[in-house]
């Protein structure tokens, strides 16, 4: 059974930078693709950006691109979100979700197969 646990969130200033790590547990890592998700309060859940198996495909929501980077370090079986500029609007709590077998990145919440728990980020003014 897969196991991912998010960690890195707080509380950060305006302008700030947070590093959310994700770590993969029980199964074969290089064999997932990744993604990043968040839900602001009162709001439905959001694809932040994703990573393909590989490493070779990353895709950014459009709202982030420019100032959050995915990567993976199979290596040690866990996805990273280096998130910069950050303003209020980032405020949520942020998910990584693994998609089997797959060497492409969706932005569908609904095709992931394993979630983690979530990490709260707040970006205070």
């Amino acid at each position: 059974q897969v196991q991912l646990v998010e960690s890195g969130g707080g509380l950060v200033q305006a302008g700030g930078s947070l590093r959310l790590s994700c770590a993969f547990s029980g199964r074969t890592f290089s064999s997932y693709a990744m993604g990043w998700f968040r839900q602001a309060p009162g709001k439905e859940r959001e694809f932040v950006g994703g990573v393909s198996r590989s490493g070779h495909s990353i895709y950014y929501t459009d709202s982030v691109k420019g100032r959050f980077t995915i990567s993976r370090d199979n290596a040690k079986n866990t996805v990273y979100l280096q998130m910069t500029s950050l303003n209020t609007e980032d405020t949520a709590v942020y998910y990584c979700a693994a998609k089997r077998f797959v060497d492409y990145v969706t932005s569908n919440a609904n095709q992931y197969d394993y979630w983690g728990q979530g990490t709260p980020v707040t970006v205070s003014s």
